[in-house]
């Protein structure tokens, strides 16, 4: 995994719930067969109704419609409080890292979601240091380094704060906590 994430951020309001990542009826696929892995990142956010996109003048589609309908052209999503609420459902994380996310960054997250996407590696859950879906708008060009803790928006200037990962980088760097556990010895 790498340290330094660029690229486009998605924005989204406050409470984004699983159902809302992952709607239900598309939990049928099984993210273990690559073919139905895709199909997680072509129904990622389905279920997010515009006015919770954050964007008062329309709706801006999480999916290009001119290109790869199972990736998404953003690679930051950017939530504001309560990021994951909802049912315990882990195919949330799965789901957007299946689109091309590579780490969300909200106020802060329901606990579920946080430790789903940290345990099985699939994204880093990063905290703001204040409201940033005020301050940054679908499509800017942003740079997270998970290391020093720093948003910069490429598109604005602005710099941002991040709280500390902690204990919990070296877990979404292996890939998760089971592999985790084996890289320090306390699997075989």
């Amino acid at each position: 995994m790498q340290t330094i994430i660029e690229g486009p951020a998605y924005v989204l309001g406050d409470n984004v719930d699983t159902d809302q990542i992952i709607p239900a009826q598309y939990l049928t696929y099984n993210p273990a067969i690559p073919a139905e892995y895709r199909m997680f990142g072509k129904y990622a956010l389905v279920g997010v109704p515009n006015d919770q996109a954050g964007l008062p003048k329309g709706h801006v589609p999480f999916h290009d419609p001119a290109g790869d309908e199972f990736v998404s052209p953003y690679r930051i999503i950017v939530g504001g409080r309560n990021f994951g609420c909802g049912s315990s459902r882990e195919h949330a994380p799965i789901a957007l890292a299946a689109a091309g996310i590579h780490a969300v960054i909200a106020e802060f997250f329901a606990r579920i979601f946080y430790r789903n996407a940290v345990n099985g590696g699939y994204l880093p859950p990063v905290e703001s240091d204040g409201r940033l879906i005020d301050r940054v708008c679908t499509g800017d060009v942003l740079r997270l380094d998970l290391a020093s803790g720093e948003l910069a928006n490429r598109t604005t200037g602005e710099v941002y704060r991040t709280k500390p990962l902690g204990d919990v980088l070296p877990i979404i760097e292996a890939g998760g906590v089971f592999e985790y556990a084996r890289r320090v010895g306390m699997l075989t």
